[in-house]
């Protein structure tokens, strides 16, 4: 692995890390302060994409794929006030939607990079995002998969609710993946400047 490599893998290790921090924290009612770190992983693949090519964007995924775990670790160690702050459902949840949405941003990056600049990064952060959520959410939280580990109670997600405190009814998780989902999308729009800007830079200082 090369050092031209070291700043994307630094950048990745470091989203991963503060993600797991952040996500202890609520932002509002549906968020969490992590909901707006993580979706920057998403531009990291891709700029390391753009500028590199497939093989260096997998392996800065795969770093910050043994960084989540090693994260996941530690939080099954710390104790919260209703036990584990990571459960393995939820360590299975962030692993599988981190790794699967991961690849698949990648993939569909380098199919549509022949394309114009902005519709790789877009489209790709856009189905890589809801991939993410759909995974996550429904692992870590859905009653359907509680034989995962039937002794994490996450009765609580399971609360039927209005979705986002408005529309028709659905179990508490629901709004809080749509709420999720919601900002990685906006996010994914934002995040085309710095990609546009730190894509060019970089592949000016390669030619």
């Amino acid at each position: 692995m090369t050092s031209r490599y070291l700043p994307g893998i630094l950048a990745m290790a470091a989203i991963v890390v503060a993600s797991n921090i952040l996500v202890q924290f609520l932002f509002g009612q549906w968020l969490t302060c992590g909901a707006f770190t993580y979706p920057l992983a998403f531009l990291v693949t891709d700029i390391m994409n753009r500028v590199y090519g497939v093989q260096a964007a997998r392996r800065v995924v795969f770093v910050g794929f043994l960084t989540g775990v090693a994260c996941s670790l530690i939080g099954t160690q710390i104790m919260g006030e209703f036990g584990p702050l990571v459960t393995l459902r939820i360590a299975l949840g962030s692993g599988l939607a981190f790794l699967t949405a991961q690849l698949l941003d990648v993939a569909i990056f380098d199919r549509l990079r022949g394309g114009k600049w902005w519709q790789a990064p877009v489209f790709s952060s856009v189905i890589g995002s809801s991939v993410d959520t759909a995974l996550f959410f429904s692992i870590a939280f859905s009653a359907s998969l509680t034989f995962l580990e039937p002794a994490n109670d996450v009765s609580w997600a399971a609360e039927v609710l209005p979705i986002l405190g408005a529309g028709p009814e659905a179990p508490l998780w629901v709004s809080l993946a749509i709420a999720d989902w919601g900002v990685k999308l906006a996010l994914a729009l934002i995040a085309l400047v710095p990609f546009r800007l730190i894509t060019r830079r970089l592949m000016a200082q390669v030619a």
